[in-house]
């Protein structure tokens, strides 16, 4: 039994399979771990959750904020897409009640064993254990009865910043922005979502979020996406996955039992353009990449 965990797929069902063919994932035996961003950009966003939902136990999906973003649509917040979405294919599918059903229903963090998986990152006043209930929090929101009226509260940019006696919606707002949006923070700790290039090209007073000192999720290895510009790195304590494929890059998988990794070129799914990695909703629902 192995344990397998991708980057972004963002609607790349055809080197999904390429790339668990390479590493010969057997479904029967093996786990996949998906860090998230299942849909959105690429072509083939119904067949990707299909796919995903049929492997049943097997699999592991995290909710991306282009999943996010998806659920929120589905339930008219806000009530347009953009341009560069991909995500007909979903809303108009026979099965889309079934699809947004399972989607809806996807963890923001997962943790086993001496790993922590999550799209975008963890703050470091977070302690694993205490990121696992705020997540839990959101997720019995999103899987219960009133999860439309829950999005409808849930998009913007603010607060930026943790305090302990964050409640409500706020509480809520930087949870979910930090674990599927955040990349940098400021040198006052607080969640910077307008760069999205990579740590080398930062301005001075911004630091990816995984370099804060003394962050208290350091009692575990963490696994995350989201960031294309920083494509895959093996920093030991943290591994980033999102190699970039609805950029036309590649797709990467990891056996973390070995820490090998299995890649496969992403021709035919980059369909996104390059221009449309700085759009966002005006709500500020998710960002772009």
């Amino acid at each position: 039994m192995a344990t397998y965990v991708v980057g972004d797929l963002q609607g790349c069902l055809d080197p999904l399979k390429a790339v668990l063919e390479r590493a010969a994932f057997d479904p029967a035996q093996d786990r996949l771990w998906v860090v998230g961003d299942l849909v959105n950009r690429g072509p083939q966003s119904a067949a990707v959750l299909r796919f995903l939902r049929g492997l049943g136990d097997a699999v592991t999906a995290l909710l991306g904020n282009h999943d996010l973003y998806l659920l929120a649509v589905a339930a008219g917040v806000p009530p347009k897409t953009r341009e560069s979405d991909t995500i007909n294919d979903v809303l108009g599918a026979p099965d889309v009640a079934e699809l947004i059903e399972w989607l809806r229903q996807r963890p923001l963090m997962h943790v086993e064993g001496n790993y922590a998986m999550v799209h975008a990152g963890l703050l470091p006043q977070w302690s694993v254990a205490t990121a696992r209930s705020l997540a839990a929090d959101v997720e019995a929101e999103l899987a219960g009865p009133d999860w439309r009226a829950f999005l409808q509260h849930l998009f913007g940019n603010q607060p930026a910043k943790w305090v302990d006696s964050l409640s409500g919606w706020d509480r809520h707002r930087i949870v979910i922005n930090a674990m599927t949006r955040m990349r940098y923070l400021s040198a006052d700790g607080a969640i910077d979502l307008k760069p999205k290039g990579p740590p080398e090209l930062a301005a001075p007073g911004l630091q990816p979020w995984y370099l804060a000192a003394e962050a208290g999720w350091r009692s575990h290895t963490i696994l995350f996406g989201h960031w294309s510009a920083l494509g895959l790195r093996d920093l030991g304590q943290v591994v980033a996955l999102d190699s970039g494929c609805v950029w036309g890059a590649q797709l990467t998988a990891m056996r973390l039992e070995d820490r090998q990794v299995f890649q496969v070129p992403c021709v035919g799914c980059g369909v996104a353009k390059e221009k449309d990695k700085a759009s966002a909703s005006a709500a500020g629902v998710a960002e772009a990449d």
